[in-house]
Parts: C-alpha cells; structure tokens; sequence
C-alpha cells in the first residue's frame, strides 16, 4: 500500500514550493510550475538616461516612494507609444528603491493572477511590485475578468503590500474594433463597452507616453554616447542619428538605443554596464 501511495504522488503534479523572497529582488513568476524564478540582474536602464519622459518619470516615482514607505500608493497602467520607456521606467522606478521586489507576470498567465496573489499576501515582510508588460486582451479573451476582480471588487482584492505596474500600447487595454463590435451587437450597447472598459478604469494612475520630437531624440542618442564614451563628433553623430531615425520611420527612446549600439559596434567598443 505504501509502494502504491509514493506511485500515486509521483504521478501527481509536484506541490509549488514556498518561495524564498529574501534570494533575489526581481522574480519571473512560472504559472504552470506556480514557481518564481529568481533573476540575478534585472536587465534595466539607468533613470538618468531616460529622456523626454520627466513627467512620467517624476509621477511613477513619487508613486512608487509612497508604496515603499507603506504609505497609500496606486496601481500605474503606462500606455502609449511604442518604444519611449514605458517598460524601462518601471525597471529603473524598481532599481530606485533597493527594498522592493519585482515581480514579472506575463500577459498569457493573467489568469493565474489569484494564485500569484496568495503567495504575496503570505509575505507581509516584502513590499512587491508586480510587473506587466505589454497588457492588452483581444475579443475572444475574458482572462480581463480575473485582473478586474484582483485590482479591485473581489472579496480579498489586492494584498497591501503589491502594486501592479502594467504597459501598454492601448489605453483602454481593448483594440478599437472590439469595443465597436460590442456597441453594434449588445442588447444594451452602453452597459456592454462599460463592461470592457471598466477594466482601465481600476489602475488609479494613467502615465501616458507620446511620440518624441527630433530634439528629444537626439537628446536621448548624446546621453546614451556621453554615458558610454562614444567619441564622436557631435555634427556627425546628430547627422547619423537623423539618418537611421528616418530609415526606421519613427523617433524612439528604442531607437536612439538601437542606433547606439549599430554605432558602438562600428567602432568596436563594448556598452558595459
């Protein structure tokens, strides 16, 4: 009998372990093993080297420094254009503030949320930022519910020590013809778009990134070679930079940092650190 109990448990999904929060400060939280995997270096750009977004900057910050002191704090939705720092901002808002933990959740494991939520709330001890990227859900897709009743409305909500941090190109998390649709073939067509975008309305904070100008731009390339010791010319790395933006068809935080590293590579230099 006891030959066939082992037998039966080694059959059997393996128990989720305890995580140990105290190994690391940024987590990848695995849904279907329900383990974090700890993340020895958090892959982030410094907050100095982040151009064109102050705004952004100084209001995630202030937010993020009233949650690390347990003070009240909201959940920041970062929507917008692609490429100008949505995702690094939290990155660098999190190497900000040594004591708080990250963790990463990501779009397809939504579902798995409430299950994540369990292992936070057993660590009162830590402070998390539970991290997002890329947020949005498609018309077949009804995971949304079960981030709308953790971000506010279910029994036990949100634990007091997670904030949620997510990214998005869309502000209201649905594409446009989603919502149409629902206007077009609900019986109640205002109380069916409510419903879908009820979800954006629940992160308490709203940064919103827009396209940059050609200064900001080549503001954000001259940070980038300063930092790293690219000795270049400033009249021909503004007409290089120019250059590439106009290939790419579009001025980005991402793209000055892809030209950097096309220009770093071209004089043989390493971007360390």
């Amino acid at each position: 009998m006891e030959r066939i109990a082992h037998a039966l448990e080694r059959l059997g999904p393996a128990r989720p372990q305890t995580p140990d929060f105290a190994h690391a400060g940024a987590f990848v939280f695995q849904a279907e093993s329900e383990r974090f995997a700890p993340v020895s270096s958090v892959n982030r750009v410094p907050l100095e080297l982040l151009k064109g977004i102050d705004r952004n900057r100084n209001a995630l910050l202030a937010n993020t420094d009233r949650f690390a002191r347990g003070l009240p704090a909201n959940n920041a939705l970062l929507w917008g254009s692609r490429g100008m720092g949505k995702s690094s901002l939290i990155k660098a808002a999190h190497g900000a503030f040594p004591g708080l933990k990250l963790v990463e959740i990501h779009r397809e494991d939504i579902a798995a949320l409430p299950r994540l939520l369990t292992y936070l709330r057993a660590a009162p001890q830590y402070r998390f930022i539970l991290f997002c990227d890329d947020l949005s859900f498609e018309a077949v897709d009804t995971s949304y519910k079960s981030l709308k009743a953790v971000l506010e409305g279910g029994i036990e909500g949100r634990p007091d020590n997670v904030l949620l941090y997510a990214t998005s190109n869309r502000r209201h998390l649905m594409p446009r013809e989603m919502v149409e649709n629902e206007r077009s073939t609900a019986i109640n067509p205002s109380e069916a778009v409510e419903e879908k975008l009820s979800l954006s309305d629940r992160f308490g904070l709203w940064i919103g990134f827009h396209n940059c100008s050609q200064d900001e731009y080549l503001a954000m390339v001259r940070s980038y070679a300063d930092h790293y010791g690219l000795d270049v010319p400033d009249a021909h790395l503004t007409q290089e930079a120019l250059e590439w933006a106009r290939g790419r068809g579009s001025r980005s935080g991402r793209v000055a940092w892809q030209f950097i590293q096309d220009l770093a590579g071209r004089l043989g230099k390493q971007l360390d650190g």
